[in-house]
């Protein structure tokens, strides 16, 4: 079993350890290649301009992380076509599945990037062409496998003139239309082709060579040698999101067994499935299950004497049996209340979020969605989505409130700091006092806030204008709070300012609290945004172009949650993969 991902840089060690791998197999499997050509993928994926193309780099690795194949592509988007540089199984793993596999996974990504086809170089499998007849075998066989897919070679062209006269094995261009019925006009065939010689082979190809194949290019459309190998039909690529567009999607299984039935509790297991509903009429998300993760992520964030008295407290409640706070004595950590329903005063800011038998385990699975979203980040998804409950943006390093446990958002970022800055956005309607606790003395992650003015709004005692962070931390915490009412116009003013002070940290990751409390007749919030305010505000964050995890935190309207989330969403992708 593998899986394929997408490779953006090598800035992280997960990347570079992958990147290496396909050098190897480069070295491998093409002897021949310079090593200057080997050498240079890092800088093709980060300095696209200099080299021409944006170069993409997909990977096929086991779970133990151990590339099995790869595939490099250059996109160009203003021709709109993509070349494929190299695809290749590693070696003694050939036979397995692999390329055809990548192969099915570039045509589908091209075909998502408005390509109008795939071009690239197979070495002829005419004889006059290739006097080895081992060579020969090898170059049918690879023609063959590219024809069941519709690829076929451009035929009537100079394009296999040999580069000097002597040369065997001048290759074919192939054209794979990717089942795109539009035919290949004559004059965006020759300004592709001039594209991939001036730039891929300028090194090698004199200016008059090149305008001697490019003047050969004379049919109109260009012309495809007949099928030869496959009486088929070619395997068919579906338009759509393609797998790396999707959006990934870990759902928190677990949160249902955490209903609270007092009257008045809005927290409800019906948000998620109000949620889930909505999402299932889009074709952008493609769905992941929870990984379990290790406590140690648990104390990489909480201190570790609420995190056991969290697990303790739980464990001793019977089935149906919920506590609230009622005693808030001073913190004095020498000596905190006895019992324990009694000492939740010591750990809550509130008197309404509830501790009851399921909580622990509801928000360890809570925590475990959002570092599987993370995770997948860290993969190579563009986009990954957390929907959990309960939500997780109101609890501190040693604090629960707010429907609160454990800070899901803040506890992902922390593990994607061990890879890069973080930038958190938290756009609920209520502060998130969370994450900027746990974050405020320090400069690799930036907290940022756009919420309902604490003079009236929960949790009443943070998120003013001037908390800005401490220590090294200084500058690195943003908050924006607004007035009670607000038009959609004054908060897409307050977004853009956040989202430039986001730029300005230039993260790695960007992680976003997505409360959806912010619409119109939500009962814990007083202002109201609609689905198209929600598709923009997606939008925008979708054009900051980083690799983004989003986790799910308030919005308590049930009727109208589930279609504000699907506004947002297709806002989010359009702006991250739109034109």
């Amino acid at each position: 079993m593998f899986r394929i991902r997408r490779i953006h840089d090598d800035l992280r060690p997960l990347n570079r350890e992958a990147i290496a791998q396909v050098e190897q197999i480069l070295r491998d499997q093409f002897p021949l290649l310079a090593k200057n050509d080997v050498d240079k993928i890092p800088e093709l994926l980060s300095n696209p301009v200099k080299h021409g193309f944006r170069s993409i780099l997909y990977v096929a690795e086991n779970a133990r992380q151990k590339v099995q194949g790869f595939a490099l592509i250059s996109h160009e988007p203003d021709l709109r076509f993509c070349y494929l540089d190299y695809i290749s199984a590693a070696k003694r793993t050939t036979g397995g599945g692999i390329g055809g596999a990548l192969y099915e996974h570039i045509r589908e990504e091209a075909l998502a990037m408005g390509a109008l086809g795939i071009f690239f170089e197979c070495l002829p499998d005419d004889p006059a062409l290739c006097r080895d007849p081992e060579v020969l075998k090898q170059n049918q066989a690879r023609l063959r496998f590219y024809e069941k897919y519709g690829a076929l070679p451009i035929i009537g062209t100079a394009y296999e003139t040999p580069l000097k006269p002597d040369d065997d094995n001048p290759p074919y261009l192939v054209f794979d239309a990717l089942g795109q019925a539009e035919p290949l006009p004559c004059a965006k065939a020759r300004q592709i082709v001039r594209a991939i010689l001036e730039r891929r082979y300028g090194e090698v190809c004199s200016p008059e060579y090149i305008k001697h194949v490019v003047d050969s290019f004379k049919d109109d459309p260009v012309l495809l040698r007949p099928p030869r190998f496959q009486k088929k039909k070619p395997v068919e690529t579906v338009p759509g999101a393609s797998r790396t567009q999707r959006i990934a999607l870990v759902v928190n299984e677990r949160h249902e067994i955490h209903h609270v039935r007092e009257r008045g509790y809005v927290e409800s297991p019906v948000r998620v499935r109000s949620i889930l509903r909505e999402l299932e009429k889009t074709a952008l998300f493609q769905g992941y299950p929870p990984r379990i993760y290790s406590e140690r992520f648990l104390t990489s964030t909480h201190d570790r004497d609420y995190v056991e008295y969290f697990r303790k407290v739980c464990r001793n409640l019977a089935a149906g049996q919920s506590i609230y706070p009622y005693v808030f004595p001073i913190r004095n950590t020498a000596r905190p209340p006895k019992e324990l329903a009694v000492r939740a005063g010591y750990f809550c800011i509130d008197t309404f979020t509830p501790l009851n038998a399921n909580a622990w385990k509801a928000a360890k699975g809570a925590v475990d969605c959002a570092l599987t979203a993370a995770t997948l980040i860290l993969e190579g998804s563009r986009l990954a989505y957390a929907l959990v409950r309960p939500p997780g943006h109101h609890a501190e390093r040693r604090a629960f409130g707010g429907f609160c446990y454990f800070n899901n958002a803040a506890i992902a970022a922390q593990m994607l700091s061990d890879f890069g800055r973080v930038a958190i956005l938290d756009i609920d309607y209520h502060h998130g006092n969370g994450q900027q606790v746990i974050f405020y003395q320090r400069s690799d992650v930036l907290t940022v806030s756009i919420h309902g003015h604490p003079r009236f709004a929960y949790p009443y005692f943070s998120g003013f204008e001037d908390e800005i962070g401490e220590g090294e931390g200084a500058g690195c915490n943003m908050n924006l709070p607004l007035a009670e009412q607000l038009t959609s116009e004054q908060y897409m003013v307050a977004l853009a300012r956040a989202l430039k002070r986001v730029a300005r940290f230039q993260p790695d990751y960007l992680v976003i609290c997505l409360g959806l409390d912010t619409a119109k007749g939500d009962p814990t919030g007083t202002w109201e945004l609609t689905g198209n305010d929600f598709t923009r505000i997606g939008q925008e964050i979708g054009r900051m172009q980083m690799p983004t995890l989003l986790v799910q935190e308030g919005g308590y309207r049930t009727r109208n949650i589930g279609v504000n989330a699907r506004h947002f969403f297709a806002g989010l992708w359009l702006g991250t993969f739109g034109a």
